[in-house]
């Protein structure tokens, strides 16, 4: 039975959960919540490491006994300790622990303290005002649990983030590829247009009449329930709760299927009404003239039939691209070949698994002409921040490697914290003996829209900001963005020359497509980083790259895709 890195971290993390509430030893705890991590970053399936005997404990945070489970869990798809665990600890807390701002600890407090053990009873407790009367609650703390229940009342159904969509879809279309007759695969729907989460996955398939591509769909052994079965679609459930759709369709109408699956459904409705106009009918199986098919088979086939040019999947949302089609102005898309380096990556000298030499050699092998290495500063104690001798050390350090490496280089970076009054988080003197200062808000997210937007502005008046990290502070299906006005700040930082960062990471994909539309037409520059804490997680550029591209980014609006001496010529302030 396959098993995903996602199942896999979901099943460790949900332990963690559960002997956190029971009050275990903390560093149990946290050993799982460390492999989770680990495990949810890892490039690769860890289930096919196991099937190849790898060994998983030279990675960071898995232990020999870490690395036993795991494979008690990839084996049997279940995990012992986590169901005994279920034994002694009613179900209803687990959807406690999914409310934000709650946590293992005070769901824990909670279910001692007033019995409380699921949702209703939860917001019973809040509209009574027991909650605010708790050790450590308050009316502030009752407040943000009241609505953060009213937000999941209102929620669908969650979306997956595309990263997690990514680890499903790659072994199903392997596995798919394998029946017989197969001629083209492709992953359609929002998951080809690399929206940040998507709901599903739409795969179209062509093939030989002889093919048993549905007999070998249902068949798959992540499947839970098949939904619905027939010769040209159907429908599965997996493990996950995650739905997956097979479609089969004519080599003929390939194109048409791929235009109309991938969407955007306002999209379609657009190109429909051109073609309308010209007295055509479009829809999955072609352009028809009358009766007669004119054309189908492939996209751009398709486009031309209406008079547009072909339209990469990343614009197709209706929000210009026809109308920039018509003109002959569509972008030219960054793609990640574009990349010359990452500016956001962590080093072991904080919260980083790597060294800066094990991250400097990754980010060359992978093609790269250079790296920053911008490491915590000393207000996020959590995660070991630098103080101004640690980040002496680490300049020193740099320049020995730097001696070591040809034809690449180290850039001296720090990510420094925003302070609630606009400071920067080290003395100036020493930001100015860096490349280059990626600056952030770690703490204080509740600050009202008007203060939070002045608190960047202010940072941004020091001639040592660089550039914006994770402008809105959001972590996707977890955390909502901080209340600022955006455009405000992109107009602050083309003013004072700034730039911001489009964070790749896939829980953060900070900034959205929305703003980053809103910075190349306002002219403000945008940095794709990663904010790697690991060598694996500087592959997370192709998911910055999606987004970039979502927001209409070129090549010439990323400031990545320069060298480095050009890099620091933008980072000059006046």
């Amino acid at each position: 039975m396959p098993i995903h890195n996602s199942d896999i971290a979901d099943i460790l993390n949900h332990t963690a959960d559960l002997l956190e509430i029971q009050g275990e030893n903390p560093f149990r705890i946290r050993a799982y919540r460390n492999a989770a991590r680990t495990i949810q970053n890892l490039s690769k399936s860890v289930a096919e490491l196991i099937s190849e005997n790898g060994d998983l404990t030279k990675y960071s945070g898995i232990g020999k006994d870490l690395a036993g489970k795991i494979e008690e869990i990839v084996k049997s798809g279940s995990f012992r300790l986590l169901d005994d665990l279920k034994k002694n600890i009613p179900e209803g807390l687990s959807q406690l622990i999914d409310v934000s701002g709650l946590g293992a600890k005070r769901v824990a407090k909670i279910y001692k303290e007033l019995k409380i053990s699921g949702l209703d009873q939860l917001k019973k407790a809040v509209d009574s005002g027991k909650i605010r009367d708790l050790e450590g609650f308050g009316k502030k703390t009752e407040q943000n649990i009241k609505e953060e229940l009213e937000r999941l009342g209102k929620e669908q159904t969650k979306r997956t983030k595309i990263a997690t969509a990514g680890q499903i879809a790659a072994p199903l279309v392997k596995y798919l590829k394998r029946a017989k007759g197969i001629k083209d695969i492709t992953v359609a729907g929002s998951y080809r247009r690399r929206k940040e989460t998507v709901r599903d996955l739409d795969i179209l398939v062509t093939c030989n009449r002889c093919s048993n591509i549905m007999d070998h769909f249902t068949d798959y052994e992540d499947v839970q329930k098949v939904i619905s079965k027939g010769k040209t679609r159907s429908s599965v459930l997996l493990r996950s709760d995650f739905q997956v759709d097979v479609r089969v369709v004519q080599q003929v109408s390939y194109g048409a299927a791929m235009v109309y699956f991938t969407g955007s459904k306002e999209h379609n409705i657009a190109i429909r009404k051109i073609g309308i106009k010209k007295k055509y009918k479009l829809n999955e199986y072609g352009v028809f003239k009358g009766k007669k098919r004119v054309a189908g088979k492939t996209e751009s086939e398709v486009y031309k039939k209406i008079n547009l040019p072909y339209i990469e999947p990343e614009l197709r949302e209706n929000r210009g691209e026809i109308k920039a089609a018509q003109n002959n102005r569509l972008p030219k898309l960054v793609e990640r070949d574009d990349i010359k380096g990452d500016l956001h990556t962590h080093s072991s000298y904080t919260d980083g698994r790597n060294t800066i030499e094990q991250m400097a050699r990754a980010a060359k092998k992978m093609g790269y002409q250079y790296i920053a290495i911008s490491d915590h500063s000393q207000h996020v104690t959590v995660a070991g921040g630098l103080k101004p001798k640690d980040v002496r050390k680490q300049i020193k350090e740099i320049d020995k490697i730097n001696d070591t490496l040809k034809g690449f280089i180290i850039l001296k970076g720090i990510e420094v914290d925003i302070l609630e009054d606009g400071r920067l988080d080290l003395p100036d003197d020493l930001l100015k003996q860096l490349h280059v200062r990626i600056c952030s808000i770690h703490y204080k997210f509740n600050l009202s829209k008007q203060k939070q937007t002045e608190r960047i502005i202010r940072a941004m008046d020091n001639p040592c900001f660089n550039i914006l990290a994770h402008p809105t502070g959001r972590l996707i299906n977890e955390r909502y963005p901080y209340d600022v006005d955006m455009e405000k700040i992109v107009k602050a930082a083309k003013e004072k020359g700034c730039l911001l960062e489009l964070n790749a990471h896939p829980d953060r994909l900070d900034l959205n497509d929305i703003h980053c539309k809103m910075a190349k037409e306002i002219g403000v520059k945008v940095v794709v980083n990663t904010d790697a804490h690991q060598t694996d997680h500087l592959n997370y550029m192709r998911f910055g790259i999606g987004q970039a591209r979502r927001g209409w980014l070129e090549a010439e609006d990323v400031a990545n895709t320069k060298s480095a001496k050009q890099l620091m010529k933008l980072f000059k302030r006046k």
